[in-house]
């Protein structure tokens, strides 16, 4: 007979740990097992700022047996796959696993094969990425040598987690480089795949305001497709529909050059982008994936979270294919209503008077050093403010929350299941 536990939950990162500890506040002899491979835990959120070099790396990183919550089982496995009709998983380790009930918190996958050139390019030619916590001090020090040329920050085509991060580092490098005389010699550069440079329209008009009066150069319907290391060069395919990609004067001054019809290449002295990113692959491989999703998230109710077709799967977090961002902030929202579903779900009772989540994000936007913008919105790109003032503004009591309230609270309360 193998391992069994009345609720397993797959991840021991925010949401998995945030989630063990209300259900054991709320009952303390529920059976819950944690399967979770890292024996670290990481403070994500704080990563921009130490590629910035305002924050130590190691002041991010604690011990994860130290936030398993009394009572709960720590599995250190890593989950291979899932057969929800039959209520069980399979681990690298120990095998098969049973459940009664399971809350998938599994988090993001990276996919840095996606992009030819960009696995063989991290950490050295000037490539670095702050979602990966060893290329952090990397950046810094990009930030620091970088004294010409194209600093290029990408966004990728596919969701990813907090989505906001590509643009902290570069207001934040671009501000450095201002403090140190160097900026009227470098081109700072945003190119994403998207339309606009975020979707709430009066934080986007805020952030247009910073873009313009910093001058940022902008680039839509840019997509990453390829790096070439050597000749540190980024491959875009220009993906505006029925209009075709055409050098301007600007674009020869930067040194950019066109490849076929629809591919921009731009040289850079520094590049920093986030992975394309997608469910972990134990999930994209289950019936537990949404049908027909080419990233592979949980199948979920939006408002409930639990899952559309496994009345005893709930999922939250990254790995959920809630249509929101994908943020911490969010997972904090989402713990107490998962929490409460489940355990009426247990108890055979209906959920239809329970709270909902309504896709409520936020995205701490560090605009510079010392000033941040703080998005909040929900489903419908709604602001839902948390204080009584002006959140787009650009403000220093914002930038004290990010660094110093935010990561106190996510240890003392919010992984005890208090916050």
């Amino acid at each position: 007979m193998g391992q069994h536990h009345k609720i397993i939950i797959i991840g021991g990162g925010t949401g998995g740990i945030t989630v063990a500890a209300r259900l054991l506040r709320k009952d303390s002899k529920l059976d819950i097992g944690i399967i979770e491979p890292s024996s670290k835990h990481y403070y994500q959120p704080a990563w921009t700022l130490v590629g910035a070099g305002t924050y130590d790396l190691e002041d991010t990183i604690r011990d994860e047996k130290d936030f398993i919550p009394k009572g709960a089982t720590w599995i250190q496995d890593k989950v291979t796959s899932v057969d929800p009709d039959k209520n069980s998983l399979t681990t690298a380790e120990k095998g098969t696993i049973t459940y009664d009930y399971l809350v998938v918190a599994a988090g993001i996958q990276y996919n840095w094969d996606a992009i030819p050139g960009l696995k063989e390019a991290l950490g050295k030619y000037g490539v670095t990425s702050n979602y990966e916590k060893d290329m952090t001090t990397y950046t810094w020090e990009l930030l620091q040598k970088t004294k010409s040329g194209n600093a290029l920050f990408t966004q990728p085509a596919t969701p990813i987690k907090c989505g906001g991060a590509p643009q902290k580092i570069m207001y934040l490098a671009e501000d450095y480089w201002r403090k140190q005389g160097v900026r009227e010699n470098i081109n700072v550069i945003f190119a994403t795949p998207g339309t606009v440079i975020f979707g709430v329209k009066n934080f986007a008009d805020a952030l247009n305001k910073i873009i313009k009066n910093r001058n940022i150069l902008t680039r839509y319907y840019h997509k990453l497709v390829e790096i070439n290391p050597e000749k540190k060069e980024a491959i875009y395919e220009f993906t505006k529909p029925d209009v075709k990609a055409v050098l301007t004067d600007e674009d020869r001054k930067l040194g950019i050059r066109l490849e076929g019809d629809n591919k921009f290449v731009i040289p850079f002295a520094m590049l920093h982008t986030p992975p394309p990113q997608s469910a972990p692959d134990f999930i994209k491989n289950s019936k537990l994936a949404k049908p027909d999703d080419p990233y592979g998230w949980v199948d979920v109710d939006k408002h409930t979270l639990q899952h559309v077709r496994y009345a005893n799967v709930y999922s939250l977090g990254d790995a959920s294919s809630t249509p929101n961002a994908k943020t911490g902030a969010a997972v904090r929202k989402q713990a107490p209503v998962l929490v409460e579903n489940l355990l009426d779900t247990m108890k055979n009772a209906p959920l239809k008077d329970n709270p909902v989540y309504d896709g409520y994000g936020s995205c701490p936007l560090v605009t510079r050093y010392g000033r941040m913008v703080l998005a909040e919105f929900d489903y419908d790109n709604k602001p839902t403010p948390s204080f009584p003032f002006n959140l787009a503004k650009e403000r220093y009591s914002m930038w004290l929350m990010k660094k110093y309230f935010l990561p106190w609270l996510y240890w003392n309360r919010m992984l005890k299941g208090k916050a």
